[in-house]
């Protein structure tokens, strides 16, 4: 099979299965961190350096300046299991008191990701990643104590992004690169107008957008690295429907998604340990409050408060060549949320947390690798208070007042094959 027809298979299938998986939400607000199997086993330390994977591409596109002459194909393929469940009580609304729980509200996900690269020469690097960087389902059971404030939730990307790497020398590369962005979303709610309670209210819409990449690299000395790696937001006017006490109404959400910045290192320690860390910020605080506009009359009709912080992401790890066919490596990160309990919803009870990795590389030849990564995530004590200062609150419906039992596991397995 030619280079070309490997490629076209790998994205093409890539795809197929981006449309078809569930998104959940793992890294702050609703992006999804699991990119890379080779990563997630550090806890994504050190993501935006040249290791021998190019998942890296997807926080610093100048970091694929590890590939070889000719073509790069790998396909990654994290399997996320979560458990969330809020229980507490609504009160204090015209629509009595309830303390039914939520059940289990999160939905175990796959989530692939595909990249491809091919060094031209020793200059010039062309690569391609196929990912979704944000995702998010949630849903409670039909007839809990928080329905009038959240039923299902969910968001769908798919991204392509090509780029394009220079080497200057061996010391500093540059890149840059295009994304083109599918974006979908749908947010459920109980419709209190509604007998029994059984409609639900509901606002959704699509859009492609496009945004860029861009990363450096720099090796300042031998064994030792620096990555800088920039994903910009994507603005969205996503075009749909606002479904509400019965009416359907075509509406249009601005949405711009944030923009990201990392910093990234690596360091040879021996000639068999490597120490790597990350700092990443994430620009949460462009979201806002997207309003839906009638597509009809130009008015606003309903508003989507969000009014996120930013987020920051903390990871350290080291990787150990066991021999020349394995590489062990273990990482710690620490997340700290956009969402705190002023702003914490029933939709998206997130909070700051802490991720704990492991992982292993195996190489089963020169051209063909294997890699497996696994993270437990233990999220701090987590409260919800919607009362009459949370810009959540309904008069209508009362006050919520919950406590959140979460973790997550996940487990990351790719194929890297060099040609």
């Amino acid at each position: 099979m030619s280079w070309a027809v490997n490629k076209s298979v790998l994205l093409t299938s890539t795809t197929i299965a981006l449309s078809l998986v569930a998104n959940v939400a793992f890294a702050g607000g609703f992006a999804l961190r699991e990119q890379s199997a080779y990563y997630q086993g550090m806890s994504f330390a050190g993501y935006g350096t040249s290791g021998d994977s190019i998942s890296s591409m997807f926080w610093n596109p100048a970091s694929i300046i590890g590939a070889q002459q000719g073509l790069t194909v790998e396909a990654h393929n994290s399997f996320i299991i979560p458990y969330s469940e809020i229980n507490g009580t609504l009160s204090g609304g015209g629509l009595g008191t309830s303390s039914v729980g939520s059940g289990d509200i999160a939905a175990d996900a796959w989530v692939p990701a595909s990249y491809a690269a091919y060094r031209l020469n020793d200059q010039w690097v062309f690569g391609v990643g196929v990912n979704a960087p944000f995702g998010l389902t949630t849903k409670p059971e039909q007839n809990w104590a928080a329905q009038f404030y959240s039923r299902s939730s969910k968001v769908f990307s798919l991204n392509v992004n090509p780029n394009i790497v220079y080497q200057f020398n061996d010391m500093i590369s540059v890149a840059a690169g295009v994304q083109v962005q599918y974006l979908d979303v749908s947010l459920k709610s109980a419709d209190a107008t509604s007998a029994g309670f059984a409609r639900s209210n509901e606002v959704s819409g699509d859009d492609v957008g496009f945004g860029v990449t861009a990363g450096v690299t720099v090796r300042p000395f031998e064994g030792t690295e620096f990555g800088l790696g920039y994903r910009s937001g994507v603005s969205h006017t996503l075009e749909g429907d606002l479904f509400l006490s019965g009416t359907r109404s075509a509406v249009s959400l601005g949405v711009i998604t944030p923009d990201m910045v990392n910093f990234s290192a690596s360091q040879q320690v021996t000639d068999k340990f490597r120490l790597l860390g990350t700092v990443e910020w994430t620009n949460w605080s462009r979201l806002k409050a997207p309003r839906a506009i009638s597509d009809a009359t130009g008015a606003t009709l309903t508003t989507l408060e969000f009014n996120y912080d930013d987020g920051w992401f903390f990871s350290l790890g080291g990787e150990y060549d066991f021999n020349e066919k394995l590489t062990l490596r273990a990482g710690l990160g620490y997340e700290i949320s956009p969402i705190d309990e002023e702003i914490r919803s029933t939709r998206l009870p997130d909070n700051n947390r802490w991720w704990l990795s492991a992982g292993a590389s195996y190489n089963l030849n020169e051209h063909l690798a294997f890699d497996l990564g696994y993270t437990h995530i233990i999220p701090e004590s987590t409260d919800i208070n919607i009362d009459s200062n949370h810009q959540d609150f309904n008069a209508t419906f009362g006050t919520y007042s919950g406590e959140v039992d979460s973790h997550v596991n996940i487990i990351a397995a790719s194929l890297r094959y060099k040609f």
